[in-house]
């Protein structure tokens, strides 16, 4: 009884966190575009160079104490009080050291106007208010609940995009349309702590037990690691353009960068359904959990290939969604889409690490591939600005996979040709697709277009064997709220 509760608590949260992160990148994405016709590259490289610049330094606050604080509450409720007391006092501190180490580093590093430092200052009360945010909500996943966090993600980008859409409406200054984000960070900390303290009455303090934080920052030691190379990887090179190329090329990048980061919520999606079935598999039943991984294999590819050359054959009229400011932005995108396969596939194979208890691999992998970025970031980016950064996202990621499906191979009986027959398949719809997307693109609406070509890949699809319906059931059985979701 208690393993069927726990199993459709499970099932609950990946629905409630797949419906608002589905919400929450649609809105987010149609925010950034409603920036990108008003402002322009330079100003909304600015915007980003801001967040992106406090964000790599937000990890610093949290240290992996989180992802820590999560598993040990749903360890052990009893102890969650004191350990969440001592984690805030932490925060405490180390955001005091954050923000004084981004003051310093933003007035040193490179010479930014006083509008690009504001920005950073503004960016600076969102990056201490969301850690705080995240703590709380933490500690509500320790007691299974994501039914509220799922609800605030969207109230959040709601407030963004109201208040943000508003003030460039009025011709508002730069600095008053980031306080948007300073709304809703505020909203998002008051509501978190409102739901733990009253809703799951849980006692909120503060407690400076330093002998116990130092145990604490022990054990979430590798958490904290695998963050900052994940913060790294993800956001140092739009700081890296602003300090080479200048923000007009972080805002030309950032195009390429949001529609890869929206899109990201389809294997996010899946994964989040299949992860905890993938965790059942590796104790009960090896043989299913390689059966799963390559099915999982199979169905990103299905998404991914399509995607990845309709954007590419399509890039120049996306691009005019941003205005014809962003032309610069065609041959970025181009590039990056093809990262896009990579990017897909390298979460069921993160996950299979995790769920294998290979996360010290994972860490790895990440730390190499961060590293093979930032070298080939400040050999590119000076002078192929936009596009060098582009060409290192494609690069980087093709390294991600290779060490990553070398270490599956370890875990399970696993051949890339074991896909191979099935990709083929794929990429050929793909073509074909594509073939009717080049030929086309110039007479039809994009809308329209990219309709018709879906209809025709799946057709494809189907006549080449690459999909069947015993495959469709697969997906649908995989996101049900039952036992049978991971037995």
């Amino acid at each position: 009884m208690e393993d069927n509760k726990r199993i459709n608590n499970i099932a609950k949260n990946t629905s409630y966190l797949t419906v608002a992160l589905i919400i929450q990148k649609v809105l987010s994405f149609f925010y950034f575009v409603l920036l990108a016709r008003n402002l322009g590259p330079e100003y909304l490289g600015k915007y980003y160079f801001a967040i992106s610049f406090t964000t790599i330094f937000a990890i610093f606050i949290d240290l992996g104490l989180v992802n820590y604080l999560t598993r040990e509450t749903a360890k052990v409720k009893e102890k969650s009080p004191r350990l969440l007391a001592n984690i805030l006092g932490f925060k405490i501190i180390s955001s005091f050291i954050s923000i004084l180490a981004v003051i310093f580093f933003i007035n040193i590093l490179g010479d930014y106007d006083v509008l690009s430092r504001q920005l950073v200052y503004i960016s600076l009360i969102c990056m201490v208010l969301d850690s705080f945010t995240l703590t709380f909500f933490g500690s509500a996943r320790g007691f299974h609940n994501l039914k509220f966090e799922s609800i605030s993600s969207v109230i959040f980008q709601v407030i963004v995009l109201v208040l943000g859409w508003t003030f460039l409406i009025l011709k508002m200054d730069l600095r008053i349309i980031m306080l948007s984000l300073v709304t809703a960070s505020l909203f998002n900390f008051i509501y978190s702590w409102a739901i733990l303290k009253f809703k799951i009455k849980m006692p909120i303090s503060v407690l400076f037990d330093f002998s116990f934080i130092k145990k604490i920052l022990v054990f979430s030691f590798p958490f904290a690691l695998f963050g900052i190379f994940q913060r790294l990887y993800t956001y140092l090179d739009s700081v890296l353009l602003s300090f080479f190329s200048g923000d007009y090329y972080v805002g030309i990048y950032q195009v390429s960068f949001k529609i890869i980061f929206a899109l990201q919520f389809l294997p996010m999606a899946f994964i989040a359904s299949l992860y905890p079935a993938m965790s059942y598999y590796w104790l009960n039943n090896k043989e299913q959990l390689a059966i799963a991984f390559r099915r999982s294999m199979d169905y990103l590819f299905l998404i991914s290939v399509p995607i990845s050359i309709s954007v590419f054959l399509l890039s120049d009229q996306i691009i005019l969604l941003f205005k014809n400011d962003y032309a610069g932005a065609n041959w970025p995108l181009k590039i990056s889409i093809l990262a896009l396969v990579f990017i897909f596939i390298n979460f069921p194979i993160g996950s299979l690490l995790n769920a294998c208890d290979r996360q010290a691999k994972n860490t790895r992998n990440m730390a190499i591939t961060l590293i093979s970025a930032i070298i080939l970031n400040m050999i590119l980016i000076p002078k192929f600005q936009a596009l060098g950064a582009s060409v290192v996202v494609l690069v980087s990621n093709i390294l991600m996979f290779v060490l990553g499906i070398m270490e599956c191979r370890k875990i399970i009986k696993y051949r890339f040709r074991d896909n191979f027959i099935n990709f083929l398949r794929i990429l050929s719809s793909a073509i074909l697709m594509g073939v009717f997307i080049y030929l086309l693109k110039n007479f039809f609406n994009i809308f329209l277009l990219c309709f018709v070509a879906m209809l025709i890949y799946f057709l494809f699809l189907f006549l080449f064997g690459g999909i069947k319906w015993a495959d469709l059931n697969y997906i649908f059985n995989s996101f049900k709220k039952n036992k049978e979701n991971i037995n």
